[in-house]
């Protein structure tokens, strides 16, 4: 559990320079909403850093991961670590070095909750669920949604998420998410293609 919650709280301090407010926010949300509906699949290589406030050196990990419309995500760390998170629909993988566990999520509402956040985030859509207050930005390089999480549970758990697009808005650049602690850590996706074929074997673990 630990660790599936270290990946959605991703938080990222060092892009938020020269950020200023978006003038036509309507417009940038109507792109936004536009990337969402036109990319069926994801598949890209990932770096993670996460800085502890206890911890004075970053922990770098990197992995691969592939998102195929509808709600199928395989998250896969490659380094340091061997570790595997595969979503298909109403049911999550965890897979480690040494065991492999199997949840419904449907009977499972953290998991559910879980899946909702990574899915979202990794769409671009997360903004639509109406549990965040939102504000828009942008700099010369990225548009940046900042929301904030209404609801009290969350609070508990997620301080902010910072979601970074490319100017083109094609689709989620880097994702932020802070925790109450101040506790953060930033995930960037490289090599992207969009709107591959992807073989939905993938997405269970045996």
């Amino acid at each position: 559990m630990k660790h599936i919650l270290a990946l959605i709280l991703l938080a990222q301090f060092g892009f938020a320079q020269n950020f200023k407010s978006v003038k036509d926010t309507a417009a940038l949300r109507l792109k936004v909403e536009q990337m969402s509906k036109t990319v069926n699949s994801i598949e890209s290589d990932f770096t993670q850093e996460k800085n502890l406030s206890l911890l004075s050196e970053k922990i770098l990990s990197k992995g691969h991961f592939v998102f195929k419309k509808e709600n199928l995500l395989r998250w896969e760390y490659n380094t340091p670590y061997k570790y595997l998170i595969v979503i298909n629909k109403d049911k999550i993988w965890i897979k480690d070095e040494k065991k492999t566990a199997k949840y419904d999520m449907n009977s499972n509402k953290v998991f559910k909750e879980i899946n909702d956040i990574m899915i979202a985030c990794v769409q671009g859509n997360i903004f639509k669920s109406g549990k965040f207050k939102v504000a828009y930005f942008e700099n010369e390089k990225y548009y940046k949604l900042e929301l904030t999480p209404l609801q009290k549970n969350m609070k508990e758990s997620l301080k902010k998420i910072n979601m970074y697009f490319d100017k083109s808005v094609t689709s989620v650049a880097k994702l932020d998410m802070v925790e109450p602690n101040d506790d953060y850590t930033t995930l960037e996706f490289i090599n992207k293609k969009l709107n591959g074929a992807v073989a939905d074997n993938i997405f269970t673990v045996k």
